[in-house]
């Protein structure tokens, strides 16, 4: 005869588990899911350098800011320097310029101001100047008649000859022939040679008259 214990109200029944059935592929046991105690722990990512030395980083970065801004600000310092020290100098190289020029103008000698050569006259306008000169008032009106003298500038005391050019017509039978002769004596007048022979010519180059000189 079996004992019997009195039943206990309160008590629940203990969990048996999971029966098994015969012919039933028991389940394995997959562990407690990630988060929970037992579970798997997820891999956790590595932080870099900076991330896991913020304070370092925070200084070396106010540092370098630091050096920035002392690099710009002696950079500025160099240019207005130098900007002052130029507009410093530039003023006495302006004063000093004018100066020297003036120096160089008053050392320098005043140049003369050249004198155009004069004019070679033709032997036509010397002969024409030496009779309004020297020559009677009938010679002077011949003379404005004179076109082309050749030979005037040539003496030898052997031989010389003269020609004498002018705009009457008629040769030595015209009107003219007066006048030509007027001309070969103010010629002779006017040119000096031992053996010297002057031809006056009309227009046309015929003889209007000849004497020697």
């Amino acid at each position: 005869m079996s004992q019997q214990y009195p039943h206990n109200p309160n008590q629940q029944p203990q969990y048996q588990g999971q029966q098994h059935y015969p012919g039933q592929q028991q389940p394995q046991y997959q562990g407690a899911p990630a988060g929970y105690p037992g579970g798997p722990v997820p891999p956790q990512q590595k932080k870099s350098w900076f991330a896991r030395h913020k304070t370092i980083s925070i200084i070396g970065g106010v540092f370098a800011f630091l050096i920035v801004v002392g690099i710009a600000a002696g950079g500025g310092d160099d240019s207005s320097s130098k900007g002052s020290d130029a507009a410093a100098s530039t003023p006495a190289k302006v004063d000093a310029k004018p100066a020297e020029k003036n120096n160089d103008k008053a050392a320098a000698p005043a140049k003369k101001k050249e004198e155009p050569a004069p004019k070679k006259l033709t032997q036509a306008e010397q002969f024409k100047a030496f009779i309004n000169k020297n020559g009677t008032a009938a010679e002077k009106a011949a003379s404005k008649h004179i076109t082309k003298v050749q030979g005037g500038d040539k003496n030898n005391n052997i031989l010389d000859t003269a020609d004498v050019y002018t705009d009457f017509t008629g040769g030595m039978m015209g009107p003219h022939q007066g006048e030509g002769k007027l001309l070969a004596s103010a010629f002779a007048d006017w040119r000096d040679s031992e053996n010297g022979l002057v031809t006056i010519y009309d227009a046309a180059g015929e003889l209007l008259s000849n004497g020697n000189y």
